[in-house]
C-alpha cells in the first residue's frame, strides 16, 4: 500500500444551529468571522449550511453550521466534541475580546492559561461551547488571515480553528484511533476543571493540529441539539491522499461512508469507538470555484447538481440579512 502523508491538522468543525439568522449575526457581527459560503445542507436542501472562516476560507479556519430549526436543547455529556477553540494572534487580543464579550453580553469566563496558552471560554446564544486561544507562543500549523472588512480589527481577529476538545467515557479507545490509525502523537497532559486532559498532535503540530481528550465516565452520553457539535474534520492534502486514507481505513475494516463529494472539498466519514463522528477532508478545491474572493458568501451558492432546483430551494430559505 502507498505510504500516506500525516494528516495536516484540523480542517473544519461543523455544529448545529436552530436559528440561521441569529447565528449569522453572532458569528459575523460579534465574532467578526467572514461568511465565506452560504449554501445548503446537501443532505437536506431545505435548510442552510453556513461556513464562517478567515478571509477566504483557508483549510483549518472553517466553523460551519447546519441549520436544523426543529433541533431541541443540548444536554451536555460524554461522547461529544465538548469545546471548539478559535485562534487569535496574541495574549493582548484576549483583553480586547473580554471587553467585546461584555459589550455584547456574551456569556464568558475569565482569561486563564491551559497547557501554557492564554485562553478565554465563551458561549454563543444557543450555548455552543467555544474558546479563544492565543497564538502568542504557538509554533506549528500556520493560521489563516482575518478579513480586512471585518468589524473586528485585524490585529485581534480570529485566524482559524485551534484544538478540539473531546469528552469521552473510555479514553483508550479514542486514543487508539488517533494514534494507531490517524497517526497522531501524544505530547503531554494538563489539568482543566479538576480533570486530566491528554494532548495529541499531528503534522506540524501547534494550535491548529491538536486534539485534547478528556475522560469522563461519571456523565451520561450527550444528547445533541442546537448548540452542539456534529463532527470534526481533519486535513488531507488532496484527492490522491484521501484515496490512500480510504484504502487504509477499509483495510482496517472500519465502517465508513466511502468518498463523499462536498464540492468545496471531498470527504470520508467514520465514527470512532466512543461514537464521535470524524471526517477526513481535502484541502481543496476551496470556496472560490463558484464565487470570486470579493463577494464570497454574499449569494446562495449551490453545487451544480442542485442548480436545477434553485428556484424551489430559494423560496424555502429565509434571508439571513435584512438587506437581502
Amino acid at each position: 500500500m502507498s505510504e500516506r502523508k500525516p494528516l495536516k491538522g484540523i480542517h473544519h468543525v461543523s455544529a448545529i444551529t436552530g436559528e440561521a439568522k441569529r447565528n449569522y449575526e453572532f458569528y459575523t457581527k460579534v465574532l467578526g468571522m467572514r461568511l465565506v459560503k452560504k449554501t445548503i445542507n446537501q443532505d437536506d436542501p431545505s435548510v442552510y449550511h453556513l461556513f464562517y472562516a478567515d478571509e477566504r476560507g483557508n483549510p483549518g479556519t472553517d466553523l460551519t453550521f447546519f441549520e436544523i430549526p426543529m433541533a431541541g436543547q443540548t444536554y451536555e455529556g460524554t461522547s461529544s466534541i465538548s469545546t471548539t477553540s478559535l485562534r487569535v494572534p496574541s495574549d493582548e487580543a484576549l483583553d480586547f475580546w473580554k471587553k467585546r464579550f461584555i459589550k455584547y453580553e456574551v456569556e464568558h469566563g475569565e482569561i486563564h492559561h491551559i497547557n501554557d496558552r492564554a485562553t478565554i471560554s465563551f458561549k454563543d446564544f444557543e450555548g455552543q461551547r467555544l474558546m479563544l486561544i492565543s497564538d502568542e507562543h504557538d509554533t506549528g500549523v500556520e493560521s489563516g488571515k482575518p478579513w480586512e472588512k471585518s468589524p473586528v480589527p485585524v490585529e485581534y481577529g480570529i485566524t482559524g480553528l485551534g484544538p478540539v476538545f473531546l469528552t469521552i467515557p473510555k479514553i483508550d479507545k479514542t486514543e487508539q484511533i488517533l494514534t494507531n490509525v490517524l497517526g497522531f502523537t501524544k505530547i503531554g497532559s494538563y489539568q482543566r476543571d479538576n480533570n486530566q486532559v491528554d494532548v495529541y498532535e499531528t503534522g506540524e503540530g501547534g494550535n491548529g493540529a491538536e486534539v485534547h481528550l478528556i475522560e469522563r465516565n461519571d456523565l451520561p452520553p450527550e444528547r445533541p441539539g442546537r448548540g452542539s457539535v456534529h463532527h470534526v474534520a481533519y486535513r488531507v492534502e488532496g484527492e490522491e491522499e484521501l484515496q490512500k486514507w480510504g484504502d487504509y481505513i477499509k483495510e482496517l475494516r472500519i465502517p465508513n461512508s466511502g468518498f463523499v463529494e462536498r464540492y468545496y472539498f471531498k470527504s470520508l466519514y467514520f465514527r470512532e469507538p466512543n461514537g464521535i463522528l470524524f471526517e477526513l477532508a481535502t484541502d481543496g478545491p476551496g470556496f472560490e470555484g463558484d464565487e470570486p474572493f470579493e463577494s464570497l458568501g454574499e449569494s446562495l451558492a449551490l453545487p451544480p447538481y442542485f442548480e436545477n432546483d434553485r428556484k424551489e430551494i430559494e423560496e424555502r430559505l429565509k434571508p439571513l440579512d435584512t438587506k437581502e
